[in-house]
């Protein structure tokens, strides 16, 4: 049976932060909520957990994955990121957009797009996301809770421990999640940003 936690979406309890964070470091698989929809997360190296996540969601060998980031330094170790485009993250995070990077070594090539060589990253502008991170020290794993056959991620807590127990280790309950994902932009090619996906954020500014 799953674990249910329930944390304040403005005032996340430690204790209950610091367990979420157990699980991930154990090689588990969580659900949780960000600032656009509720989310899929495990940690950076866990294979184990990756592989699940993949047979949940039915993801292709081309999918991009993403790293959850609590700000930009996160990022260096792992993403390519010219001047002129950090401005444009720094502009713009955190917020609801993941951006399309070039990948170090540092990514575990499963991560990483096969041919582009590319990694997402995101900051996000959630209280609990940003407490798991502060508490994880690294990045963590992410994947939108879109499952197969569904039009939009699922956004109520108790749908999703219906549809998840069992499945997941641990679903994190912070309110009720929003149905639009991130925007995605993708800056790998050096010649500016490109618009993969339009979403929660705002594209009027992004040039």
């Amino acid at each position: 049976m799953t674990k249910v936690l329930h944390i304040h979406p403005e005032t996340p309890q430690p204790r209950l932060v610091r367990e979420a964070v157990e699980v991930l470091r154990g090689g588990g698989l969580i659900a949780y909520p960000t600032d656009t929809t509720y989310a899929l997360g495990c940690g950076i190296g866990e294979k184990a957990a990756l592989d699940r996540l993949v047979r949940l969601r039915r993801l292709d060998d081309k999918h991009q994955f993403t790293l959850l980031c609590q700000d930009l330094s996160a990022l260096a170790p792992y993403a390519k990121v010219e001047n002129s485009d950090y401005r444009l993250l720094k502009a713009h995070t955190p917020g609801a957009y993941t951006w399309i990077l070039r990948g170090t070594n540092e990514v575990p090539r499963r991560l990483m797009h096969p041919k582009k060589r590319t990694i997402g990253i995101r900051v996000p502008e959630h209280v609990i996301c940003q407490a798991l991170l502060a508490e994880m020290g690294e990045p963590i794993m992410t994947s939108t809770l879109l499952l197969p056959g569904d039009e939009y991620p699922l956004t109520d807590p108790v749908d999703i421990r219906n549809v998840l127990d069992g499945h997941v280790d641990l679903i994190i309950d912070g309110g009720f999640g929003g149905m639009t994902e991130t925007s995605v932009i993708s800056l790998a090619d050096g010649t500016g940003p490109e618009v993969i996906r339009a979403g929660a954020g705002a594209l009027d500014s992004i040039h």
